[in-house]
């Protein structure tokens, strides 16, 4: 265990490692019921084959991370990318289901390409130090603002843009969730995000927000998943081109800017800012994608998510086999790790917000080019409610503000690529 995953070396224990795998999974749950409603809304695909292939790809994504790469980051279908599949491609173009796995199915093969070619590896190191430390920083208000509004604690029908929802039903148990894991926190306890989670699903089952079903069983048989469902007759038309490349441009820059946020939160980066074995990384999150497609559905990424098993302590791989062997074993006990609430898991992704919020210390703000472009990036990850635009706006500001000081020629040349590639995208649009 020791060699393997380097225990020691990154200051943990095997106790930490499963705690922190056990509350990653519990962030992280919630898409085991999000993804087989929004994709099984779909005529012919069936929540309950989209459930399998959710836990299947998610089980096998975060395997292949931990073993792979020894990184405490567990992979799953992304929610954003699975809406885009939903409504966009199958509702919106008329595309067929099959179609879309397709589309999702040939992202995953290129990403691989790239990744044993090192053009995803060589993005990664291009990100200017600063970028790196604003996206930790605007993941972290990006996830926080994600557990609010899971648990209704925000919401945009209060007649403004966003704004404080009336405190009851789950968004008063998500506050009482938040103050005991403040507390919990403050004292320093072992776990604290992990026990905060099991007292906030007890304490919602009186507040009718744990639902605990009449005959309940907690076993279930996972039902067959969609296997295999490609359609390649549209492969070489300008409209699965324009899919191909969403799928592919999304996927790219949210694994990258989760991977840079959850690496720095865990302190496994390099001096140089560079995340340790992220060819590996990158491979998983690649294979995932190819799985996922391959038994049913939309694509497979590494979790901002993470970062909560991050903050219970996680360093390791480690970490990541227990998420993983989780979603195997929640095909089996679906109706159990369903009690949990959003309410639940929301204050531990509030409070990872706190945690990674921190990064944004080590910014100069005091360089305008640091400063303003690193700002950008911070605000619109939230507020775009994207990871991946927040990555992109950062770096053109960066660019450009590097440009008009006069500084372009210490610019990396792949950071020169992408900031073409990020130009190009909004007249193909």
């Amino acid at each position: 265990m020791e060699k393997l995953f380097q225990l020691s070396k990154r200051g943990t224990t095997v106790k930490t490692e499963i705690t922190a795998g056990v509350t990653t999974f519990l962030t992280m749950a919630y898409i085991l019921a999000v993804n087989p409603g929004m994709l099984g809304s779909i005529p012919g695909m069936g929540a309950e084959g989209v459930f399998t292939a959710t836990a299947l790809s998610a089980c096998i994504a975060t395997l292949v991370m931990a073993f792979a790469a020894n990184l405490p980051v567990g992979l799953a279908p992304g929610m954003g990318l699975n809406a885009f599949f939903t409504y966009t491609v199958v509702f919106g173009l008329g595309y067929s289901w099959q179609m879309a796995l397709t589309a999702v199915f040939l992202e995953g093969i290129v990403f691989i390409l790239l990744s044993f070619l090192n053009v995803r590896e060589a993005i990664i190191n291009a990100l200017p130090p600063s970028l790196k430390k604003a996206i930790a920083g605007g993941i972290g208000l990006f996830i926080a603002l994600i557990g609010l509004s899971n648990a209704g604690i925000v919401s945009s029908e209060t007649g403004t843009i966003i704004g404080f929802a009336e405190l009851q039903g789950g968004a008063l148990v998500a506050v009482i969730g938040l103050v005991i894991t403040i507390l919990l926190l403050a004292r320093n306890v072992t776990g604290a995000i992990l026990i905060s989670i099991l007292i906030t699903t007890v304490i919602g089952i009186p507040f009718g927000v744990t639902a605990v079903p009449e005959g309940f069983s907690p076993v279930s048989l996972p039902a067959a998943p969609l296997f295999c469902q490609f359609d390649f007759t549209e492969v070489f038309t300008l409209k699965f081109f324009t899919v191909f490349f969403t799928f592919f441009f999304v996927d790219i820059f949210d694994t990258v800017g989760t991977l840079v946020g959850v690496t720095t939160e865990a302190r496994i980066i390099d001096k140089d800012g560079n995340i340790p074995r992220v060819k590996q990384a990158l491979l998983a999150d690649a294979i995932g994608t190819v799985a996922g497609a391959a038994l049913g559905t939309s694509t497979v990424t590494s979790f901002v998510e993470s970062s909560s098993g991050v903050a219970a302590g996680g360093r390791t791989g480690l970490a990541s086999v227990v998420t993983g062997l989780l979603f195997a074993l929640a095909l089996f006990f679906s109706p159990l790790f369903l009690l949990v609430p959003s309410a639940a898991t929301a204050p531990a992704l509030i409070m990872v917000g706190y945690f990674m919020i921190k990064n944004i210390t080590g910014i100069n703000f005091s360089d305008p080019v640091e400063g303003i472009s690193a700002f950008i990036c911070i605000i619109v990850m939230p507020f775009a409610y994207s990871i991946a635009e927040g990555i992109v706006w950062g770096l053109i500001s960066y660019v450009l503000l590097k440009t008009v000081t006069g500084k372009a020629k210490s610019i990396h040349a792949v950071t020169w690529v992408l900031f073409v590639i990020f130009i190009l995208r909004f007249f193909l649009k």
